[in-house]
């Protein structure tokens, strides 16, 4: 089959469009799935690069995230990426993200930059032919991601004061869109002033420039020096200490990456004496996986859509997340409907 590979870690010069990796094979409890599209995540330029204590087997296939035609029902579906065994404590508790045994395509498994997929039954979800593909590819880990962010760990409530880190990923902007729809009152952070705009015309109330702005002093100012009730991070070392700075007494900071960088620095007496709740947060559950479906399948949730690229021509689309220009998702398709 067709797909976008990598045989070793290193540079994007890695990646290799090739025509003849092995197709999987369905078996017990697993469905195939033909793949339409696929999107980029932060995640696949790390897979790249190399993480630590992850192996690959050649030809390795990228990407995790994808929408395609499911083969044994014909029904259109979008993929989750979160592989769980069904059978851990966690998994029987119905927190199947933290799972002892979870892996994400891509990265712990064969992902969806390539024209077939094998995946447990419980990871598709059917949705109408009426939601293009693009927007179908685009949709699965930044929404659900998002949404255990917002819905479940942070529980946002109508009101109260939101900061979202780094507008124009797709966390970012699906959390966005997910708070917003919650009643929350939105600040949004970006170095690109065009960034900020088009988030405003997607709803938010505030946008910062933090390379000409303050962000946590000007928070702080302009409400009353009571700082925002939840902060969502995903970049990590770069805005750590102004996440923290613009978060209020009692405030709840939820994070889901660094790809800024890892390594964060906490002054302990600050957060017992604000009595912060910071939270780690990664994909979602099964149940969180279908909430989303529903809110694709209803129109009330639509990821926004950077570029779209053909396969052959993965590389660029990699080049073009690497360099941080993309505003929205960026998509590689694979097949015709």
């Amino acid at each position: 089959m067709r797909a976008l590979t990598i045989s070793s870690h290193g540079g994007l010069d890695r990646l290799e469009y090739r025509t003849d990796v092995p197709a999987p094979v369905a078996r017990p409890g697993f469905v195939r799935v033909r793949v339409l599209a696929a999107a980029l995540n932060h995640l696949d330029l790390f897979v790249v690069g190399g993480l630590p204590g992850v192996t690959i087997t050649p030809p390795w296939v990228m990407g995790a995230d994808g929408v395609g035609v499911r083969e044994d029902t014909g029904e259109r579906v979008i993929i989750d990426p979160g592989i769980s065994d069904g059978t851990c404590e966690y998994c029987r508790a119905g927190e199947q993200s933290l799972c002892v045994r979870f892996g994400l395509l891509g990265e712990h498994h064969p992902g969806t930059l390539g024209e077939y997929i094998v995946v447990p039954e419980r990871n598709v979800a059917a949705i109408p032919s009426t939601v293009p593909i693009e927007v179908a590819a685009a949709f699965p880990l930044a929404t659900l991601t998002a949404w255990r962010m917002v819905v479940t760990r942070a529980a946002v409530q109508p009101g109260e004061h939101v900061l979202i880190q780094g507008i124009g990923g797709g966390v970012a902007l699906a959390a966005l869109q997910i708070a917003k729809q919650r009643g929350a009152h939105v600040w949004v952070t970006s170095s690109s002033d065009e960034k900020l705009a088009r988030a405003r015309a997607l709803g938010a109330d505030e946008g910062l420039n933090y390379r000409t702005t303050d962000v946590a002093a000007e928070i702080r100012a302009r409400t009353g020096k009571r700082g925002v009730n939840v902060v969502i991070d995903s970049v990590g070392e770069a805005t750590w200490n102004a996440s923290l700075g613009a978060l209020g007494r009692g405030g709840r900071l939820v994070t889901c990456g660094g790809t800024s960088g890892p390594h964060l620095e906490t002054d302990v007496r600050r957060m017992f004496w604000n009595q912060w709740t910071l939270m780690g947060s990664t994909m979602g559950n099964d149940a969180e996986f279908r909430a989303i479906a529903a809110e694709l399948a209803e129109g009330r949730l639509t990821p926004p859509i950077d570029r779209v690229y053909d396969l052959a021509d993965g590389r660029a689309a990699f080049e073009r997340l690497a360099r941080g220009e993309q505003f929205g998702k960026i998509v590689v398709r694979v097949a015709e409907p």
